[in-house]
């Protein structure tokens, strides 16, 4: 009898999935990421971030910036920072580093000033102080159903600006004139506008989700106060404690976390400790509001008032 010399297929990998705590995260092992993972691995990573919001993977020290540019790519179209320039040598990678003003220390979903923001962010650990640094992160469906039925169905009815041309010290301490010059020179070269639902329906789940963080200017049709105050409350609906999980990254560690239903917050509390982490955003979709209409960009390359009037 002739001996078969097709070759094997490749052995699934079998993924071990613990929930973190009871709304938000999951930590997962038995796999060693790769750009080289088979399909039915990379459909169970997807499930896992549908349903967990953030996913964890320890041990992954063997990823280079290749690495984590080639897996980004299984689950997407890995997209460049608008604004700000990718780590050399990269195509995509963002470098999060504490001594050139990658200290966030407050509440935000990535890149929200844009229309289409990302979909996802696959961050990793390089360099984690011996103390603090960890990340928070927040889930936006828990929070938005948490909304009294009143509540809810006032939010979706509300839009809000979102722009990456804000005041950078505001709301942080330990903010050095450097810092804030660096980020107007870099991260607000080119000042971008997008008004967007509070509430965004998620294009897979289904699921709605508030749209919130730092990056709000304010709510359209409301005055300076009263947007403030609303922020406050629907904000604080996010942030509770019960709504969140945090990470505290060791070297190698890998978090990935679905941008369209979450925030995050890089805790700032390591002193002059360096930290850094390199991240790969993936492409998303523009945002749908609960009765169907689309985000609109209103500042940036390529947007004039005849392309603003027309979207509106």
């Amino acid at each position: 009898m002739a001996t078969s010399t097709l070759p094997k297929p490749a052995a699934r990998t079998t993924l071990d999935i613990r929930p973190v705590t009871g709304r938000i995260g999951a930590e997962i092992s038995g796999i060693k990421l790769s750009p080289d993972l088979d399909a039915e691995t990379v459909t169970a990573i997807r499930q896992a971030l549908l349903s967990h919001k953030v996913i964890f993977f320890r041990e992954q020290t063997h990823l280079d910036h290749a690495g984590q540019e080639g897996f980004a790519e299984l689950l997407g179209e890995p997209v460049p920072h608008p604004t700000v320039p990718a780590y050399p040598g990269t195509k995509y990678s963002l470098a999060i580093r504490s001594e050139y003003g990658g200290r966030t220390n407050s509440w935000h979903t990535d890149v929200t000033f844009v229309d289409a923001y990302p979909a996802a962010s696959i961050l990793r650990a390089e360099v984690i102080p011996a103390a603090g640094g960890d990340t928070v992160w927040a889930n936006t469906v828990a929070a938005y159903n948490d909304l009294s039925p009143e509540l809810r169905e006032f939010a979706t009815k509300l839009w809000a600006l979102h722009t990456n041309d804000f005041d950078y010290a505001a709301t942080r301490s330990d903010v050095t004139v450097e810092h804030a010059a660096r980020f107007k020179s870099v991260f607000a070269a080119t000042v971008y506008e997008t008004e967007h639902p509070l509430v965004r329906v998620h294009p897979e789940t289904g699921e709605r989700a508030l749209v919130l963080g730092h990056f709000i200017k304010k709510i359209v049709g409301l005055s300076s106060v009263d947007s403030a105050r609303l922020f406050d409350v629907l904000q604080n609906h996010v942030i509770r404690p019960e709504n969140t999980v945090r990470w505290r990254w060791t070297p190698g560690d890998v978090a990935i976390w679905d941008n369209r239903s979450t925030q995050h917050y890089g805790v700032a509390d390591y002193g002059d400790q360096q930290r850094v982490l390199q991240r790969v955003t993936i492409g998303g979709d523009v945002p749908v509001s609960v009765d169907g209409r689309r985000s609109v960009a209103r500042k940036g390359p390529g947007i004039g008032p005849a392309t603003v009037e027309k979207a509106a």
